[in-house]
């Protein structure tokens, strides 16, 4: 007899599964026939975004040289203290000589005080604190055996804070390369948007970068200013010399300079030393008005001021301005002046 079962329906669960896929497979479709290709930036959008990884990068660029900047200074530190620790250790070691001189003196004549005896096996702090051990002390012994003290507890401070400095140098590293890694990552990020020019794009970029440089170093009306002080005008003449060096992070002169790394160079020159950064050169002195500046002054750029020139008088910055670029003049009119300092 044939059976007359109803054929099995699919569960309600399939159901929603398979139409959910195929759902999905729809909207997929429908989003890669409507997909464009990605728009082509124009040569003038390249190199406004361009232009502003630069100074993202430049921003960068001054935390890694504050970064670098502390850790040379740390270890300027803990190589000093690390020397006074060896002396130390040096000058202890005779005091304690000089002490067994002592105890061989008294063994010679009759025996060694027993108070001499405990600190040739132990710690002066063990007893040197102890009245009763005092009272068995001669007051040479005494003496002595506070020097001999005073001397531990230094070498112990001294190392302490070895240990700090130490901890603070590895996290300064550690800092150090998240800075360079920021800068690097930048500059990456530029390049690549370079990398979308055609040649020809590319090359009338190239042009409009010389040009700029060249009309910058070359033809620039500076007026007559009078320089803020003799160590100014050194300052300002030595910058002077540098027009035309390119820019590079980090670099503090003679081949390359970055921003702060061009102004502390130019003020060593004149035997004046500044800080590294922009940041911390910007607390150096009061805090001028464009129509207070002369020629010399350090002026600063941007809110978080991560850009520093000379003042080079009529409204003209000399400066290293930022990758691609050289030292040259600029309008001061082409950055959101903050203020000024003089030297």
């Amino acid at each position: 007899m044939a059976s007359h079962r109803r054929p099995k329906q699919p569960s309600r669960t399939r159901v929603t599964v398979l139409t959910t896929a195929a759902a999905a497979a729809v909207a997929l479709s429908s989003q890669a026939a409507n997909a464009a290709p990605a728009e082509k930036l124009s040569k003038d959008e390249v190199k406004a975004k361009v232009d502003q990884l630069y100074q993202q990068a430049e921003q960068a660029t001054e935390k890694l040289d504050g970064a670098q900047e502390k850790q040379q200074k740390l270890q300027k530190e803990i190589s000093t203290i690390q020397d006074n620790v060896a002396r130390g250790q040096q000058e202890l070691n005779k005091l304690r000589d000089g002490l067994g001189s002592l105890a061989t003196a008294q063994y010679r004549s009759g025996g060694i005080d027993p108070s001499v005896q405990l600190f040739l096996s132990s710690n002066p702090d063990d007893y040197l604190d102890k009245a009763s051990t005092l009272d068995q002390l001669s007051s040479q012994q005494v003496e002595a055996l506070k020097k001999i003290q005073d001397k531990q507890r230094e070498l112990a401070q001294e190392r302490a804070e070895a240990t700090d400095k130490l901890k603070d140098l590895a996290a300064t590293r550690t800092e150090l390369g998240k800075q360079k890694k920021d800068v690097q990552g930048k500059l990456a990020d530029a390049q690549k948007l370079l990398n979308t020019l055609t040649a020809k794009e590319r090359a009338a970029l190239d042009a409009e970068q010389q040009r700029a440089n060249r009309s910058a170093t070359q033809r620039v009306d500076l007026g007559n200013g009078t320089p803020a002080s003799g160590r100014a005008a050194a300052a300002f003449s030595a910058a002077q010399s540098q027009i035309g060096k390119p820019y590079v992070y980090g670099a503090t002169g003679t081949a390359s300079y970055d921003c702060s790394g061009l102004t502390s160079w130019a003020y060593a020159q004149a035997g004046i030393s500044i800080p590294r950064t922009s940041e911390a050169q910007a607390t150096i002195g009061a805090h001028l008005s464009m129509d207070q500046l002369q020629v010399g002054d350090l002026v600063f750029f941007y809110g978080d001021l991560h850009h520093v020139g000379l003042y080079a008088g009529n409204g003209q910055v000399l400066h290293a301005p930022h990758t691609g670029a050289v030292v040259r003049y600029e309008a001061m009119s082409d950055m959101p002046f903050q203020f000024g300092v003089r030297v």
